[in-house]
């Protein structure tokens, strides 16, 4: 079963294939001799995405969730090297720019989706580690660093949120009374994909928009740049704050298959929480059933 309808199961096989093949031409090339070694972290950091690109490929073609966790060792490495060879050729303002979540959306967001995907796949330990260490950022954002603390025990939790726009809604919903979350985590995945695209800002008289690198990559379709747009940030917070994400499930934006057991369908969770809404049971006893389902 696809789980991404904008596109065809023939476009995600293609563009599938095509992802698997520029990351192996991409390592083989990262390996010969480089004319500058300035583009070499940019480069290293490429291949990174690349896999993280891959992984939601293959979630939107529909396929079991528990093979996307192979890709983290290459997304690591690479991101590692990238890390390594970006302090040679970096000045100290220019690393931090780079890094910064209060500062780039871009890498806050993926900070966000590897966070998702990791604790969703249940990766090793020693990958856990690797990922929080890459991240960095401790301390500067009060949603991402709880939910990175529900693993990272020891984790300094920041105090305001880099990003209000969207995130202080999925920061309400953690934050609201039980009985209010599930309609609070839904109000934030339908907004979440129209509140990403943020007034523009002037920068020596030119429009900037701040707003993700692939915002709107659904009207390039055709060229494969597409891969999905997943909320996983969404799918972090279920997970580790134990919300009630039933009123989600069906969103176009809402990737549940991450939380649920393997071989259980989108489909059959609706069926399931269409059934719950119309029988006598309790609240408890229809989130005791809805957690079964879960991959926890």
């Amino acid at each position: 079963m696809t789980r991404d309808q904008l596109a065809t199961h023939a476009y995600w096989d293609r563009w599938i294939e095509h992802s698997r093949k520029r990351i192996d031409t991409m390592w083989a090339k990262s390996r010969e001799p480089s004319g500058d070694r300035r583009y070499r972290p940019q480069y290293l950091f490429e291949i990174a995405r690349e896999y993280w690109q891959l992984m939601f490929e293959r979630y939107s073609r529909g396929d079991t969730v528990s093979e996307l966790a192979q890709y983290f060792p290459g997304l690591l490495d690479a991101w590692e090297q990238s890390e390594q060879f970006g302090m040679e050729v970096f000045s100290p303002e220019q690393q931090v720019s780079r890094r910064s979540w209060t500062t780039n959306l871009d890498k806050y967001i993926v900070c966000f989706w590897l966070t998702g995907l990791a604790l969703a796949l249940d990766i090793p330990d020693d990958q856990w580690n690797r990922l929080t260490a890459l991240m960095g950022n401790e301390g500067e954002d009060v949603l991402l660093d709880r939910i990175i603390s529900s693993r990272d025990h020891g984790r300094r939790i920041g105090t305001v949120l880099c990003h209000p726009k969207p995130y202080a809604r999925l920061l309400d919903a953690i934050n609201a009374r039980p009985p209010d979350q599930p309609h609070m985590l839904r109000q934030f995945v339908e907004n979440w994909y129209a509140e990403l695209n943020r007034s523009a800002k002037k920068g020596g008289g030119v429009a900037i928009y701040d707003r993700p690198y692939w915002y709107g990559f659904d009207e390039l379709i055709e060229g494969g740049a597409y891969f999905g747009f997943w909320c996983v940030e969404a799918v972090a917070a279920v997970k580790v704050f134990q919300l009630d994400d039933n009123l989600c499930l069906g969103l176009p934006h809402y990737p549940g298959d991450l939380l649920r057991k393997p071989g259980t369908t989108s489909e059959e969770l609706d069926e399931l929480a269409e059934h719950l809404t119309k029988t006598n049971l309790s609240p408890v006893r229809r989130s005791l059933l809805r957690r079964f389902f879960r991959r926890e």
